[in-house]
């Protein structure tokens, strides 16, 4: 491929000042090289549906992960700044999730591997573990207007290696919520002057991350299931003049979400909110302020809203948000966004080849997966731009399945067919002709291509 995409230059020109001239020609062919292939998303099936599978320099294409000097940190900085730019809000609080998963792999050569709950094949009776990696993502939650619904584009992704493998390197094992605390850190050092708002499951629902958040100089608002037996105090109440003894840490205990759930006599207000893809969902919740308090650690001020009569599969829910002064409708709307994050995983297992990658490589580990990530919120930006060129986009239904909004892949069709129409390919077309001329080597490309698709 002599030339790049126009779409592909648009959304990646302004990473070009972070790499070097050679690095950077090499990493945008395994962009483009990665949005075409079906299948595996490894080097080798990069280059061969480039065409340049035979050249004998394939080596230093794989050193763009595992040797080349470049910056990751910096890359999600840019990429979030293009994200927010193009898709996101510049008056509303910018709303973001974050959640772990698992890469299902094997090999004794995957050093930073763990056996971790697989929570696809784990049912309430039965925990499968598997072995892999484990990663934390941080994705911006937006509407996408073309889409009809939210979208949850990834930005910042990090390892989070074993306790063994920590304990092997002699350093001390971190938890999934504190490599979530150092990305908020970078979040709000990217954006020092936005409200900020994260949407997490209840494994994040940890005093000292909830506090971190809080203490922040412009804190970050944090939205995340509460414990239903979770202990609540009214604040404590002022000393006495002339009180002697230790200073009271909390006051009264308050019923916990479970007693407020049973209680016939809890108020409860009607209210309507919309999911992510637009729908109506009629509920019923109840709030207050409390101090969630355990003795031994410290306590969190926080807003806790109780919901009930939502459809299945939510349920009765216990929500807490790190604001007091959020509305409850408010939080409820912003934790209904959080699914998209699930939805995202599902969709790079799917359309993106992640655990299909076969690096043995730590560098070239750490690096991999996040690129794959970032290249779920490039497909999106790119299909953002040809919608915006061609003024609207169809989506692929069947007499079967009558899709009315457009997918992810949709999204990454729409960008392969730029990049399969670019000039050098159908350059021999006549104009409104039913007939179209492929070159003999992209023809025997793109047929080898479908013949090995998974």
């Amino acid at each position: 491929m002599s030339s790049l995409p126009t779409v592909i230059v648009t959304v990646l020109f302004p990473f070009e000042h972070l790499f070097d001239r050679r690095t950077w020609r090499k990493a945008q062919l395994l962009v483009v090289g990665a949005i075409l292939s079906p299948g595996k998303r490894t080097v080798s099936s990069a280059l061969s549906i480039l065409g340049i599978g035979q050249s004998g320099d394939f080596a230093v294409f794989h050193q763009v992960l595992n040797r080349a000097r470049w910056q990751p940190l910096q890359l999600s900085r840019v990429l979030l700044l293009l994200l927010i730019g193009r898709l996101g809000s510049s008056t509303e609080p910018l709303v973001f999730g974050i959640d772990e998963t698992v890469e299902r792999r094997w090999g004794p050569k995957i050093a930073a591997k763990g056996r971790y709950r697989d929570p696809v094949r784990s049912t309430d009776d039965q925990v499968v573990m598997t072995p892999g990696l484990q990663w934390v993502s941080l994705m911006l939650l937006t509407r996408i207007g073309w889409a009809g619904r939210h979208w949850a584009l990834p930005f910042l992704t990090a390892l989070v290696p074993s306790n063994r493998y920590d304990w092997l390197k002699g350093r001390r094992h971190k938890r999934f919520t504190d490599y979530a605390q150092q990305m908020l850190d970078c979040l709000r050092r990217w954006l020092p002057d936005r409200d900020l708002v994260v949407v997490c499951d209840g494994g994040y629902a940890k005093r000292d991350f909830l506090l971190h958040c809080q203490s922040m100089s412009k804190p970050i608002v944090v939205i995340t299931k509460l414990r239903k037996d979770a202990s609540l105090y009214q604040p404590a109440p002022p000393r006495r003049p002339g009180q002697i003894g230790r200073p009271r840490v909390v006051g009264a205990r308050l019923p916990s979400p479970t007693a407020v759930l049973d209680d016939p006599a809890t108020p409860w207000t009607p209210c309507r909110a919309t999911t992510s893809d637009g729908a109506d969902l009629m509920i019923e919740l109840t709030s207050g302020v409390a101090l969630w308090y355990r003795g031994g650690y410290p306590s969190v001020h926080l807003r806790w809203v109780v919901v009930r009569h939502l459809e299945e599969p939510l349920g009765p829910h216990a929500l807490l948000c790190t604001d007091i002064d959020a509305d409850p409708l408010q939080i409820v709307q912003w934790y209904l966004l959080r699914w998209q994050v699930e939805v995202t995983f599902e969709e790079l297992r799917a359309h993106l080849g992640m655990e299909t990658q076969r690096q043995w490589s730590e560098r070239a580990i750490a690096r991999t997966t996040p690129a794959l990530f970032g290249l779920f919120s490039l497909v999106t930006l790119a299909a953002d731009v040809l919608i915006e060129q061609q003024g609207g986009i169809v989506p692929r239904t069947t007499a079967w399945y009558a899709k009315t909004n457009p997918t992810f892949a949709d999204a990454i069709a729409l960008v392969r067919r730029h990049i399969w129409a670019q000039q050098e390919t159908f350059a021999t077309s006549e104009p409104n002709s039913e007939l179209i001329k492929l070159p003999r080597g992209t023809y025997r490309r793109m047929i080898e291509t479908l013949a090995y698709a998974a």
